[in-house]
């Protein structure tokens, strides 16, 4: 591939990202993608021949992108209030950058399951455990976390930092009448989270 041929399918790759993210796979069409990376339809489909060829790679992308971005939540060197505090500034920091990832995926999620869980599956769910296991025996034990558990305090972490994105519309009309900004809102957010997490999990 030569370095123009690169360029190009970063464009496009760029402006694919940014029309799925606003539209949707069923609202975006070749033609709003290849106008937004600033080629003609014929080129685009030369790179990608189907809209959904170019969904999936921009879909698996992003989605890579998200589970690379947490993985420092396996150093070692990090206790487990600590990993709970980055997954919440870094988690929250990302989606503030991206507004719209939380309403898209979710949407895609639902209307293609089976996308979703072959992402899932290139994940090795067991090794994790016993990575979190060696490195916090005693933080899990004292805190009567188990593998069994695990699953409800992760989907509960996740939601905490998801939700106010996924409900901004509702959200940011009842901040207006409280006098409230939602990206201030949001900055206290990453502390607040934690805390409320790091006080339920002792408890």
């Amino acid at each position: 591939m030569t370095e123009n041929d690169k360029q190009t399918e970063e464009k496009i790759f760029e402006a694919a990202t940014e029309v799925f993210t606003e539209r949707g796979m069923d609202g975006a069409r070749m033609q709003d993608i290849a106008d937004h990376a600033g080629i003609n339809k014929a080129l685009l489909h030369y790179y990608y021949r189907t809209k959904d060829h170019l969904f999936n790679a921009v879909f698996e992308k992003i989605a890579g992108q998200m589970f690379k971005k947490f993985a420092p939540v396996f150093d070692e060197k990090l206790s487990l209030e600590e990993k709970i505090r980055f997954f919440f500034k870094e988690h929250i920091t990302f989606l503030q950058k991206n507004p719209r990832l939380p309403g898209f995926l979710l949407n895609e999620i639902n209307r293609n399951p089976g996308r979703i869980k072959k992402l899932i599956q290139q994940i090795d769910v067991n090794k994790l455990w016993l990575i979190l296991e060696a490195q916090h025996k005693d933080e899990l034990k004292k805190y009567n976390i188990t593998k069994e558990t695990m699953p409800q305090l992760m989907s509960s972490i996740a939601a905490i930092s998801v939700f106010p994105f996924a409900a901004r519309g509702i959200l940011e009309g009842i901040f207006e009448k409280m006098n409230i900004n939602f990206n201030d809102y949001m900055e206290e957010r990453k502390g607040y989270a934690a805390d409320f997490v790091i006080k339920a999990i002792k408890k």
